[in-house]
């Protein structure tokens, strides 16, 4: 039996954060071996051939993601494939197509009118950027070996070369077997990256790769585009082409600037983002990568919705958790119950209540834990418009700056109960223009209680966790105002399609973000809420989010709450 010898390879290599969940692989280059490889320090570096399949699993902690992947290489033939998540989306790199080659890409397509439809994108190169087979195993050329180690069992030959650019500073590791004596292909079997940045003085990235079926045999008619599919351009901005096209590519990229690099530049451009020093800049572009990363890879895994890059990409998970200001409590105080003949009630298919005009513009509140109070005034502006018919914007600044004294506390978080509470002592809610507009922190309260409308005769809690109570509420009082679990990067970047997000938790003690629930419906025999976010209209389609039923998903109906007018 023909004994295996296990080589490690480490290089270090200083990028910047710029790069994108694909630029994890920094040290994947797309170079072709020599066929003699190079000897270092008395020893053969490893050499994987020139065609080549292997399987990997690749793990982005920071990102929170855990991605498959499998890749076909064939250097002779110009060309290569790979494909994520077993296949749901399919990556082509035709290097003998047109005349500087052609990538395609085949993936789910899931929108308000369709739902994961198989589409072809495709995306020629050009005399300056040819496609080119696309490898997902390093070349180590640069790097030197340094010990021997045991990983999983192997005995193993450890390489490293250690480059640093700027203030960051990357360590790789690879680790391989290959026939001793033999000049048949390396097999890989695990990869780790981790970098670290001097000024940040802290690790501000990490990935991990582990391989399994490498072989050097390949079936030809793998590169084969599936039949009967007519290939469109890549939708998006023109920056983003390349990592949709090739999301491996900027793995393989060894610049210190890529894609991604230009692709933080528009965002700053387009949100108008100016940061206070340099640390500020090097801890958004950290937060931008790992986000974007993030959002790429959950659209390749072929789910029920799509997210996007949008004006959260550079803020941290603690900032994100500052805009979720629901406080929890089991007790409502003078909350009615729901009317059991109310339940009873025949409601239609859908509703949308923004077709009827009883739903104000999407507003957003900023870096503050007000959601609360746009979930109060939202509930109060549709039962207002169903008894007057006209459509009244609310003042959300006026409850952040006066209700302290029912128990919410501002921008650090409130309860809808609360502020009903407040109002039916106080006499009502002022509008947005009496009051004053919206600031986006704690302020100074002040009003007149000649100038308050919307006076609360009570409010009520539907039954929690009955689907069709909620249901007959939103047809028969308007909007309700509910609570959810929305502590997910998914939520965050949510685009659209149906949101189900399995780690979404649906107990009381579990919901940390207030609302609007202004309708339901059903698209592609998928129930669900029509929700109004309070993040603006660059978040979700336009501000809004449609929430799956399935399973109560993120506890849409544990806390939900209309009111009456008197």
């Amino acid at each position: 039996m023909r004994r295996r010898r296990c080589i490690v390879i480490s290089s270090g290599c200083l990028v910047s954060l710029d790069y994108t969940m694909w630029l994890l692989l920094a040290g994947f280059v797309l170079l072709v071996c020599a066929a003699d490889a190079t000897p270092v320090g008395g020893r053969t570096v490893p050499d994987f051939g020139k065609m080549h399949h292997v399987k990997g699993l690749l793990s982005l902690p920071y990102a929170e993601i855990k991605e498959p992947f499998e890749a076909w290489y064939d250097l002779k033939g110009n060309r290569s494939r790979i494909d994520y998540y077993h296949g749901t989306v399919c990556t082509f790199f035709i290097g003998n197509d047109f005349d500087y080659g052609a990538t395609y890409k085949i993936t789910p397509v899931t929108t308000e009118t369709e739902f994961n439809t198989m589409k072809c994108f495709q995306l020629n190169g050009t005399k300056e950027d040819p496609i080119l087979p696309t490898k997902a195993l390093p070349d180590l050329q640069g790097f030197e070996f340094e010990k021997m180690e045991y990983y999983a069992g192997n005995l193993c030959e450890v390489w490293k070369n250690v480059t640093q650019v700027g203030h960051k500073k990357n360590t790789y590791r690879l680790w391989v077997t290959r026939p001793e004596g033999n000049d048949s292909p390396a097999t890989p079997h695990h990869y780790e990256m981790m970098g670290f940045n001097t000024l940040l003085g802290s690790h501000y990235d990490k990935y991990l790769i582990d391989y399994s079926d490498f072989s050097p045999q390949i079936d030809s008619d793998i590169f084969k585009l599936p039949g009967g599919m007519t290939c469109g351009d890549f939708p998006g901005p023109g920056l983003e082409h390349h990592l949709l096209a090739n999301p491996i590519q900027d793995l393989l990229h060894t610049s210190p600037v890529g894609h991604a690099h230009r692709m933080f530049g528009h965002f700053k451009e387009k949100y108008e983002r100016k940061y206070e020093n340099e640390k500020e800049h090097e801890e958004r572009e950290h937060n931008f990568v790992h986000n974007i990363r993030y959002v790429h890879s959950m659209n390749r895994a072929g789910l029920s919705f799509s997210l996007s890059v949008n004006h959260l990409a550079d803020r941290s998970q603690e900032e994100l958790a500052m805009m979720r200001g629901h406080k929890r409590t089991h007790v409502h105080k003078n909350a009615q119950h729901f009317p059991s003949e109310i339940r009873s009630i025949a409601t239609p298919d859908s509703i949308d209540w923004r077709l009827y005009g009883a739903v104000t513009p999407v507003k957003d509140q900023a870096v503050c834990g007000s959601c609360w109070s746009f979930a109060t005034t939202g509930t109060l502006e549709g039962a207002l418009f169903l008894k007057t018919g006209q459509l009244t914007s609310l003042s959300q600044q006026m409850l952040v700056d006066c209700t302290w004294g029912f128990g919410n506390n501002g921008c650090d978080g409130g309860e809808e109960w609360r502020a009903f509470e407040w109002m039916m002592k106080h006499g009502g809610i002022s509008t947005t223009e009496s009051y004053g507009g919206y600031m986006g922190m704690n302020g100074l309260c002040h009003f007149n209680k000649s100038s308050m409308v919307a006076k609360l005769s009570g409010y009520t809690n539907v039954t929690s966790g009955d689907i069709v109570a909620l249901k007959a509420a939103i047809f028969k009082f308007g909007p309700a105002a509910v609570s959810i679990d929305a502590a997910h990067r998914s939520f965050a970047f949510y685009s659209n399609g149906v949101y189900y997000e399995p780690a979404c938790k649906n107990g009381t003690d579990d919901l940390d973000h207030a609302v609007l629930a202004v309708g339901y419906g059903i698209m592609n025999n998928e129930p669900y809420w029509l929700v109004k976010n309070s993040w603006s209209t660059y978040w979700g389609n336009d501000g809004y989010i449609l929430m799956s039923m399935k399973d109560n998903n993120c506890g849409v109906v544990t806390d939900a709450t209309y009111v009456t007018l008197a």
